[in-house]
């Protein structure tokens, strides 16, 4: 049975995502230890809120490093939401520098006639990596729930795994890239499709399966 650490930043509800993982066979534990961060087969990084604060909670709580040594070592790990942009080197939203792990920068939906923002409810998924094992078994369309203002630009666009658009903006939806995958929306809000979101990576952590498609 997987193990997955849930990082608890003060930056959002963890039982959602915990529940989903649960549900797909998983254990969970919610915790700010770099211990169990080392320990656990896998780490989920969630998260609501803005750039700058759930930088500096993750530096308060001496978890930049932790983060960055178990993703080089290619522990898997789920991104979600905030936890996807902050993985990025900074945000127009605010000034502290991000973790760094993908580079490119998170930008602001560019206002538009009748466009609003943020950029929330429900909408359809656009695979760019299409045989992602991470979207095995999804319906088509596949719809899922957002909640967001801002989007990740990342500088190299083939660790794009999705794309989504609200207005006349397609952005990045999801990345992923060896045993690194993120998404901007949220799975446990997602119905049945984002459950199976969630299956997917506890089966990717349990089979040790890359979640990235090979090029």
């Amino acid at each position: 049975m997987a193990s997955i650490a849930v990082i608890d930043y003060d930056m959002g509800n963890l039982h959602s995502a915990c529940k989903g993982l649960e549900n797909a066979g998983a254990t969970t534990c919610v915790t700010d230890s770099p211990q169990v961060i080392a320990d656990v087969d896998a780490i989920v990084l969630p998260g609501v809120g803005a750039f700058d604060p759930a930088m500096q909670h993750l530096r308060s709580r001496d978890l930049e490093e932790p983060l960055k040594a178990a993703i080089r070592s290619g522990k898997p790990f789920l991104g979600i939401c905030l936890g996807l942009q902050i993985l990025f080197d900074g945000s127009e939203e605010g000034t502290e520098p991000g973790l760094g792990i993908v580079p490119g920068t998170v930008r602001r939906f560019r206002p538009e006639p009748g466009l609003t923002i943020p950029h929330m409810g429900w909408n359809t998924l656009n695979f760019t990596q299409p045989d992602l094992p991470m979207w095995r078994n999804l319906s088509h369309p596949a719809w899922v729930y957002f909640v967001h203002s801002y989007y990740v630009d990342p500088v190299d666009p083939q660790v794009r795994a999705a794309t989504v658009t609200h207005g006349t903006q397609t952005v990045t939806a999801a990345i992923a890239r060896d045993h690194l995958v993120a998404v901007q929306f949220h799975p446990e809000k997602s119905s049945t499709t984002g459950l199976q979101v969630l299956a997917n990576f506890v089966d990717g952590v349990t089979s040790q399966r890359s979640f990235a498609v090979s090029r």
